[in-house]
């Protein structure tokens, strides 16, 4: 489908294959704003677009990477062929041939852009610097011809900060805030450089490619082996909004399961004032039941990550639970159920974390076996009939001893068991995993992202 009305559906599957939940009636609530807004103004439409698909500030992001490439800025030198080498054209910019003297000319007047942080003149200097710097005619056939990291390499903005920070001292800045300034808009350049990088590559192979291959899925679906470190500080900020609307759909649907079973004497005792017609049926009383929570965390290297984010959620709906109790481990296992103690901030209940399982790796290394036999001996009394008990940890013991028969006496002991693992399948049983044996006692689950974690913490509770 071609036209405005096929760029706009390709568009709203980009968000949706991103994992930003369009509805059929959202789709038709942008198509009619659309339709009153200015479509020369673009930042106007990216607006109206915003307004009706994206519902939370943590899809901002990936929504506006996706509507960098499906309505561009520039249009142009999307392509770029062996014979171009040569004679690079930009996007309305002369042809120009990489060289030391264009080097520090361009470098010179990105300095004085960035000194005067002029956003048009910096988005202007992105695209030169692409079109220049980063076209890569020789390439191997089914790559593309730009990279943002080839033009970021010959222009690298950073070796700039230590005379854009004395300029804007000398501009009246204090040099806390001069630095702090020169990073930000250094930062600007570079993801305008990413983003026209993108652009040429859309243009060259087409948006969907990009959109699959380039894009970052929204925070709640990014994985958490995967994370870098500023995913991180989004992904706790995401924890407390994660678990207010888990307790609160919990608690509606707690509330309309809180009828037990019929009650017939009384339905029948009831009827007698409407003839003997049971209208209205009575309920006998239904017991609460809540589960208590024994979580088990492996804390060594990326699955660290996983295993606090599981266990902040946990923590945060401990109401949920009649008691929780938290063990971490990489080769012994210690006891961290008194960090998070009520109105805790998450980030002095992380830094004490780290502090008590620093010290928790004897051997150097992750064994399971180790861990899950001290678990059973020492800690064996907390696991009971009435308790869920929950493994985090990708299964990989490094070739060492598995200690099957304590898991599966700590599982027994269980009223239910499940293990979390923050691989894909894919990678199970692959090289020291020992996803399937483990498998075969306690039930293993995929939870790679938030939107899977608060998934299984639903059914858990």
């Amino acid at each position: 489908m071609s036209g405005l009305v096929g760029r706009h559906i390709d568009f709203l599957e980009a968000l949706r294959g991103a994992g930003l939940p369009v509805s059929l009636a959202e789709d038709l609530d942008a198509f009619a704003a659309l339709a009153a807004l200015p479509w020369h103004d673009r930042e106007t439409v990216r607006t109206g677009y915003a307004a009706t698909v994206v519902k939370r500030q943590s899809q901002r992001p990936t929504f506006d990477a996706l509507f960098d490439l499906y309505f561009p800025r520039l249009v142009g030198a999307g392509a770029v062929g062996a014979d171009d080498a040569d004679d690079l054209e930009g996007d309305g910019l002369p042809a120009v041939r990489d060289s030391a003297e264009a080097l520090a000319d361009f470098l010179e007047r990105l300095e004085e852009a960035l000194v005067d942080d002029g956003q048009r003149a910096l988005q202007d200097l992105a695209v030169e610097a692409v079109g220049r710097f980063g076209a890569m005619p020789g390439r191997a056939p089914g790559l593309s011809g730009w990279s943002a990291y080839t033009a970021l390499r010959r222009v690298d903005p950073t070796e700039l900060t230590g005379r854009i920070v004395a300029a804007l001292e000398q501009r009246g800045r204090v040099p806390d805030e001069a630095r702090r300034a020169a990073g930000r808009r250094i930062g600007t350049f570079i993801k305008a450089v990413e983003d026209d990088a993108r652009r040429r590559i859309a243009e060259e192979k087409g948006p969907d490619h990009v959109a699959d291959v380039a894009i970052r899925p929204t925070i709640d679906r990014l994985d958490f082996t995967s994370a870098r470190r500023a995913d991180l500080e989004e992904m706790r900020r995401e924890i407390y909004p994660l678990a207010r609307r888990l307790a609160t759909r919990l608690t509606r649907e707690h509330h309309a399961l809180r009828r037990g079973p019929l009650d017939v004497r009384r339905t029948v005792r009831a009827s007698l004032s409407t003839g003997g017609v049971p209208i209205t049926t009575r309920h006998r009383p239904k017991r609460a039941r809540r589960t208590e929570l024994v979580v088990l965390c492996d804390v060594s290297g990326s699955v660290a990550n996983f295993a606090q984010f599981t266990l902040l959620l946990v923590f945060a709906l401990r109401e949920q639970f009649t008691k929780v109790r938290a063990f971490t481990f990489i080769d012994t296992v210690h006891e961290v159920t008194h960090h998070f103690r009520p109105g805790a901030d998450v980030a002095d209940v992380m830094a004490d974390l780290a502090a008590s399982t620093a010290h928790a790796a004897l051997w150097g290394r992750t064994n399971y076996g180790r861990a899950l036999t001290t678990f059973a001996e020492t800690y064996g009394d907390a696991v009971g009939p009435k308790t869920s008990l929950l493994i985090l940890g990708d299964a990989r013991s490094n070739y060492s001893d598995l200690s099957l028969p304590a898991l599966r006496q700590v599982s027994d002991a269980a009223r239910h068991a499940w293990w979390l693992n923050p691989e894909h399948p894919r990678h199970w049983d692959t090289g020291d995993s020992a996803a399937g044996p483990y498998g075969e006692i306690v039930p293993m689950v995929e939870c790679r992202n938030l939107v899977q974690l608060g998934e299984f913490v639903h059914d858990l509770v």
